[in-house]
């Protein structure tokens, strides 16, 4: 019997949305519509819909005459249109895994659930590499421990404000329609924000699984980048702090004043960060504004919402409203310390001063911004001559001995490359340590692999730990070798240097993986 609606949004995207339609179809007998509301599209998008429409009698296109500017209007004629008691949102650019219905529906109906949450991958494309959105809530491999239980509001889990997504959840159509529960309305970006505090701030009974319920396509060559890629706009920043103002704003008027607070933590230690690191490829230009936009806001934070966030957001809000602070002290003293600060995870990069910041003392091993540097050199064997620097005495207390280095690749199936290095003390200068592997090693048949290094300071006589991303050292530059192997194979080598100075090792093979280098080097040069 079917239970379903299924939403679909869409404008001026005739070369995707019959996947997403499909898709939506695809869950079977369950779905009983697909309502699909063309935002007044004008590029074929119309022609699909009517061909769907006359294949399966359940696609039901909804055309409006004028175009909203936004995502949230349509999505609104979709709940105000939707005919059976449970609904999905579904972008036309993203797909319903097979299963998704059945995997959400069976736990909504069993727990009595206005709202049923699930996993929801995003997918880069082309390569295919899926990670896991929100993995603190979702990816039970990474720790999270909410699938298979159900909770009434989220005032115990502030954590959740970390799941602004729309499209990963059903939703008993009465519900929203009871609570008057809507997206804004318009040109209005990140309107998942405002809606999904609205959700939150009524308090709905919410059921948590961690299937796949949604693929969220990135199409970072798309020649019409989705909101969430265009952040080289400032005005992008702009809608990113209105629809983060509107989220506080809701659970205040809601009296929800513990979420308006959490909501402006995971501000400081979630979106500013995403932001920071992206500074140094901007324009002095966007950099002044975007200064003078964000101080602007965070000086207007409540004290106990600086007070939730962690440490360096903490830091990363003192250094943006510090008085005189109108704009950021150029170079590596100002802008570029607080980029390394918004690394993952954050980092102080020396050098230090006589007093030690405020708050680091409380901070556990494991969580310490420590620095560890990299000198890199290719050839038949890859060298990396590695740092630690001590941070205020903190290291030094706990006696490092090994840094375990791991090679990894982002969403590919093969294992990380790890390689144990002994730390030798340098005086009070810090501690040192070298590893080499074969760069051959680092070779994936037919493709380009791309290696990101981190590490794992380990120290004596305890089972503590400190993680950090491996930084290239101040003056490793970027460079390119060709290494050529004893059967003739030819290895192209790149080290990489990211803007934040995150160190990156690129090892194409063979003439595909130098193809690819080309290709991607090519559409750089033609800025797309």
């Amino acid at each position: 019997m079917a239970r379903v609606s299924v939403v679909v949004i869409t404008y001026n995207d005739a070369g995707h949305v019959a996947a997403a339609v499909e898709s939506a179809l695809a869950q079977g007998d369950e779905v009983g519509e697909v309502l699909v509301v063309d935002d007044c599209s004008t590029d074929g998008t119309a022609e699909v819909l009517a061909a769907l429409a006359d294949a399966d009698p359940r696609v039901r296109p909804v055309p409006r005459t004028t175009n909203s500017g936004g995502c949230g209007t349509p999505r609104n004629d979709g709940i105000g249109a939707a005919a059976f008691p449970y609904l999905l949102f579904l972008d036309s650019d993203d797909v319903l895994p097979p299963g998704a219905v059945d995997a959400l529906l069976p736990v909504a109906e069993k727990h009595d659930a206005d709202v049923t949450a699930g996993r929801a991958v995003r997918r880069e494309l082309p390569e295919g590499r899926d990670s896991v959105w929100a993995p603190r809530i979702y990816d039970t491999a990474a720790g999270a421990t909410l699938p298979g239980t159900v909770v009434q509001g989220i005032a115990d889990h502030p954590e959740l404000l970390w799941d602004t997504l729309s499209v990963n959840k059903l939703y008993r159509t009465a519900f929203l329609r009871g609570r008057g529960l809507t997206f804004p309305d318009g040109a209005f970006h990140y309107e998942d924000f405002v809606f999904t505090a609205r959700l939150y701030a009524a308090r709905p009974r919410i059921a948590y699984t961690d299937a796949p319920v949604y693929v969220w396509n990135v199409r970072r060559q798309a020649a019409r980048l989705s909101i969430s890629l265009r952040r080289a706009d400032i005005t992008n920043w702009q809608h990113r702090i209105a629809a983060h103002r509107g989220v506080v704003d809701t659970f205040r008027d809601a009296g929800a004043y513990g979420l308006a607070e959490a909501a402006q933590a995971k501000f400081l230690d979630y979106d500013l960060p995403m932001y920071i690191r992206e500074l140094p490829q901007r324009q002095a230009a966007y950099v002044a504004d975007w200064w003078r936009v964000t101080r602007d806001y965070v000086a207007g934070f409540d004290r106990e919402g600086l007070a939730l966030a962690s440490v360096p957001g903490r830091w990363t809000a003192r250094a943006l409203t510090a008085p005189g602070a109108d704009e950021p002290e150029p170079g590596a003293a100002g802008l570029g310390r607080l980029v390394e600060l918004a690394a993952r995870p954050p980092r102080l990069i020396p050098p230090y001063g006589d007093v030690p910041p405020l708050e680091l003392a409380e901070l556990e091993p494991r969580a310490l911004p420590v620095t560890v540097e990299a000198r890199v050199q290719t050839g038949s064997t890859t060298r990396l001559g590695l740092r630690v620097h001590d941070l205020y005495g903190r290291l030094a207390a706990l006696h490092p001995v090994a840094l375990r280095v791991e090679l990894f690749e982002r969403g590919a199936a093969e294992p990380a490359i790890t390689v144990d290095s002994p730390l030798v003390a340098e005086g009070d200068k810090g501690w040192t340590g070298a590893l080499r592997l074969r760069t051959a090693d680092l070779a994936r048949s037919g493709r380009l692999a791309v290696w990101h290094v981190r590490a794992e300071i380990r120290y004596a006589g305890t089972d503590q730990r400190t993680p950090v991303e491996v930084r290239a050292a101040d003056h490793q530059e970027a460079r390119r070798s060709a290494v050529v192997r004893p059967t003739g194979q030819v290895l192209l080598v790149q080290t990489h240097i990211t803007a934040g100075r995150a160190l990156i090792l690129r090892v194409a093979d063979g003439m595909q993986g130098a193809r690819r280098v080309a290709s991607g080097r090519l559409r750089r040069l033609l800025g797309r």
